[in-house]
């Protein structure tokens, strides 16, 4: 046997059945921070991934046909356990009771237009927001949820893009799976307006 040990996927005479998985897998997951990717779950369970994948589904399908108060979902790599949806008011409240909210209002406002016009300068966001977004985008940054992608070509002015710590806090596979806009954010008609192509280009900006 060698030092990197066996295989187990290419042992032919095992029969594995993802039933079995299930409560390994379980265990792994509650102990998550963060989402788990399927071949990693196998290398930790002694399993190949493909049964890992069809074990992780059926507890998905599982937990959604019993009607439990969270849900397995795969958000990017990975997998992990999220509240579900038709509870977020009471989680929200719960949460909120006598605590302030994790991120301002005015944070929220940044992040969408970040998320859904990346990726964008701090200038372009402060002409869609009309505020001086600084100390926002400074935040944002600092919690992981944007970040630095490069410098525009005409202008030099940094450019900002949603990280993968968005997504995952998003319960998002991908920027294509964001909501559209309109349902969320009625009133912010610059945005939609960017969003649409029809806004006026911003004023230069300096070089940072």
């Amino acid at each position: 046997m060698s030092d990197q040990g066996l295989d187990v996927e290419q042992i032919p005479d095992i029969e594995w059945d993802p039933a079995t998985l299930g409560a390994p897998v379980e265990a792994l997951l509650l102990m998550a921070t963060e989402p788990i990717p399927a071949d990693e779950l196998a290398r930790a369970v002694g399993a190949p991934v493909d049964v890992v994948t069809t074990c992780l589904e059926q507890l998905a399908s599982f937990y959604d046909e019993t009607g439990r108060g969270f849900e397995l979902r795969r958000v990017g790599q990975g997998w992990r356990y999220y509240t579900r949806a038709a509870h977020a008011e009471l989680i929200g409240a719960w949460l909120l009771d006598g605590q302030p909210g994790r991120l301002s209002q005015a944070a929220l406002e940044t992040l969408a237009v970040v998320a859904y016009l990346q990726p964008i300068s701090r200038g372009r966001v402060a002409a869609v927001r009309g505020v001086n977004v600084d100390g926002v985008i400074r935040t944002l940054a600092t919690r992981d949820l944007i970040e630095e992608v490069g410098r525009d070509p005409e202008s030099g002015a940094r450019l900002f893009a949603t990280t993968a710590t968005f997504l995952e806090r998003m319960g998002l596979t991908s920027l294509d799976e964001l909501p559209p806009l309109a349902p969320n954010l009625p009133d912010a008609s610059a945005l939609e307006a960017e969003l649409a192509g029809l806004a006026n280009p911003t004023l230069d900006e300096e070089i940072e």
